[in-house]
């Protein structure tokens, strides 16, 4: 499909993509992402250790800068470039439908995701603003949104042939890019990642199991049921931390995992939105323990349930601004704080090009 402009950017809504080189083609079965995750590629670390003496002769106290120094020196070893950049920002939002929907988990329709689809299309979403305001590239792909995955609190999500076909929709959707930020829409999907959070880190169903898009009370408490239900359902099924993904995540969230894994073989950094994002991304850390190097949670969102994934990951989000919307909102407005990073780091003068005395020997 040929890119339509939404105002000044490039926008799109897909439901297939460009052929990629070789290296992230696509994987044609489970075992196959076994295989890409055992191979992964490493950070450059000479241009990390190249980012790092440069951060130490710029015209400030050593670690004034705080995290903006770490983010500086994360780009960098992926990107490979001594002096990282954020020129180039793409977003990339999947949107699919959940049959587990149809059991009154949410407070909206399923036809919803849809509905809000047509609105990214139309420019009238948080995440239009936000892409537009960073600069960033704009891409929602709809993952067969008339064909809602089976119902995970009666059994599996997908058989393995759907599964690959999100997953590697993902992979082929990492275009060029110095950084990638993953979202998501799909009525449900909370509780989707809640069971797949409960089954591979265990506790309470509970624990895991938010508001969502706002229930309260006697759903949530349902809500919360269906998530350990779907979890007691599939436990046979569920052999390792994809096939656990694929029995309870969604079209998007395996779509997510895709791109994570295709931005790792391109060297590209990946912001993380959400509760939805982070858990699709956590059965790749699973399999993997290094599989999420290269990504960053944006923001940890209003889910009770992603603060705690957040701690399980290793990860600290960027921001806190008790959001929970999706969409991609929260990566987006994490490519600010990545934009100040980067022009601190290239922009500063160093204490020599300013004439500014350095520390003193201690």
């Amino acid at each position: 499909m040929s890119p339509a402009n939404f105002r000044d950017r490039r926008f799109m809504i897909e439901k297939s993509c460009t052929p990629k080189p070789a290296s992230i083609m696509g994987a044609g079965s489970l075992s196959e992402i076994g295989a890409l995750l055992r191979r992964l590629p490493k950070a450059n670390e000479e241009a990390r250790a190249a980012c790092l003496t440069r951060e130490q002769r710029l015209t400030k106290p050593a670690g004034a800068l705080g995290r903006l120094e770490e983010l500086s020196a994360w780009l960098a070893a992926w990107q490979g470039a001594a002096r990282p950049r954020v020129a180039r920002p793409l977003v990339c939002v999947f949107a699919a439908n959940h049959g587990v929907a149809a059991r009154g988990v949410s407070a909206f329709p399923a036809e919803v995701t849809a509905q809000m689809v047509a609105n990214f299309r139309d420019g009238g979403a948080a995440i239009n603003q936000l892409a537009r305001a960073t600069g960033a590239e704009l891409r929602v792909f709809e993952l067969a949104l008339d064909n809602p995955t089976g119902d995970i609190a009666a059994g599996p999500a997908m058989d393995e042939d759907e599964f690959m076909a999100a997953f590697n929709t993902g992979m082929k959707s990492v275009t060029q890019a110095d950084v990638l930020c993953l979202g998501e829409m799909g009525i449900a999907n909370t509780t989707a990642a809640a069971a797949v959070c409960h089954a591979l880190f265990g506790g309470e169903a509970r624990d895991w199991t938010g508001s969502g898009t706002g229930v309260t009370g006697a759903v949530l408490d349902h809500k919360a049921g269906v998530v350990a239900q779907a979890v007691r359902v599939n436990a046979a099924a569920m052999t390792n931390s994809i096939e656990t993904l694929r029995c309870l995540g969604g079209r998007e969230m395996a779509a997510i995992a895709g791109a994570v894994v295709a931005a790792r073989f391109s060297r590209i950094p990946v912001l993380l939105d959400g509760y939805i994002c982070s858990a699709a991304a956590a059965a790749l850390y699973c399999a993997a323990s290094e599989a999420l190097d290269h990504c960053r949670i944006a923001h940890v969102s209003a889910e009770p349930g992603h603060r705690r994934l957040a701690e399980r990951l290793g990860k600290q989000p960027l921001l806190d601004l008790g959001m929970r919307l999706g969409e991609g909102t929260g990566a987006a407005l994490a490519v600010f704080i990545l934009k100040g990073a980067v022009a601190c780091h290239n922009g500063m003068a160093t204490f020599a090009e300013a004439q500014v005395s350095g520390k003193n020997p201690g």
